[in-house]
């Protein structure tokens, strides 16, 4: 069988799995919010609540049936893309809580992921590139602190570092209350402010971006730095890096023209990994930095009891998850004729 053909296969096998994969995902996320302690009623309506009035929301919500039939209820109406309506935000559908909620967590994914690839690509390779020296031994230090580092205590740390001690940023939010946030179709506002024409307005969104996106970024930088490290350090002692070197080509341009575009192909595969860590970094980030995301919308409905919207949230994290994992498998093999299907 060609390359091509095994590799049209390959997609196609993951295209065909893809909706099991979330199906596991929509089973998980189900049993797991009802085997929580505690009852949405109760979080709704408050303790104090007379019995007949919870058991008259219970019916509205349909938790007096048997749990089989939640589930293949709850399946029935995904299969029609509908997630619902949230039980703490009566009347609001989930769709709609998605969408105003998630243009928030994807400009600071982006410009978290960003910082990451640019850190730790950029520190790996100095690393890698000056073996058995201090540079080499502070990016190994590196790697491994900002992996192992809380994420909700790295933001605090760096909340009261830069914005209560020094105040070059804002303490948290995504955009100034007294200010009119930006208006356009993409609800990134850097894209809309930008769009619009409205400097002001642009400068004030990256100074509010800053810091949640760098500590997110920062964090999530030791995974790649890691992996330039080791696998540049395997590339530079390769045999045609030896040829190169033989031929008289500079030790810059080997490192940067052949060693290091090698040393990447890793790395194309750990981005579709980190963004699972990405989402869960996201949760702890918007939490701590206040920032008016989907995770931090997530958190919140764990809080409540919010069935619905939890399980919403969750089953579109985990659907974006499986897609960009599909899509690196895809991209890497493309990017690597070494693979075989």
């Amino acid at each position: 069988m060609s390359r091509s053909k095994a590799l049209a296969y390959y997609v196609t096998t993951r295209l065909l799995l893809a909706p099991l994969q979330i199906l596991t995902i929509v089973t998980i996320v189900f049993l797991l919010l009802r085997a929580t302690p505690g009852d949405p009623v109760d979080a709704i309506l408050g303790g104090r609540a007379p019995e007949s009035a919870k058991e008259e929301l219970r019916t509205q919500l349909g938790l007096d049936l048997p749990l089989w039939m939640q589930y293949f209820r709850y399946l029935g109406k995904l299969l029609v893309l509908d997630m619902g309506e949230s039980t703490t935000s009566r009347g609001q559908k989930v769709w709609e809580i998605i969408w105003q909620y998630f243009p928030a967590t994807v400009e600071l994914a982006v410009f978290a992921i960003i910082v990451a690839l640019v850190v730790g690509i950029g520190v790996g390779t100095i690393s890698a590139s000056r073996p058995g020296t201090a540079l080499d031994l502070g990016g190994r230090l590196f790697g491994t602190i900002t992996y192992a580092l809380p994420m909700f205590w790295a933001g605090m740390i760096l909340q009261l570092i830069f914005a209560v001690w020094l105040g070059w940023f804002p303490l948290g939010t995504r955009f100034p209350a007294t200010m009119g946030s930006p208006e356009g179709f993409t609800g990134l506002y850097t894209i809309d402010s930008l769009l619009s024409g409205n400097f002001g307005q642009f400068f004030t969104a990256i100074q509010y971006l800053i810091l949640p996106c760098c500590t997110l970024g920062i964090l999530l930088s030791g995974i790649f730095e890691r992996i330039v490290r080791v696998n540049l350090q395997q590339t530079m002692r390769s045999d045609y890096v030896e040829a190169a070197r033989a031929r008289g080509i500079q030790e810059r341009k080997i490192l940067f023209s052949h060693a290091l575009r090698n040393a990447l192909i890793p790395v194309i595969t750990v981005l579709g990994l980190t963004f699972a860590s990405l989402l869960g970094g996201a949760v702890l980030t918007e939490v701590t930095f206040s920032w008016p995301g989907l995770a931090n919308r997530l958190f919140q409905g764990i809080s409540e009891r919010d069935y619905p919207t939890v399980q919403g949230i969750m089953i579109f994290f985990g659907t974006i998850v499986v897609g960009a994992s599909i899509l690196i498998d895809i991209l890497n093999a493309y990017v690597d004729p070494r693979i075989r299907y």
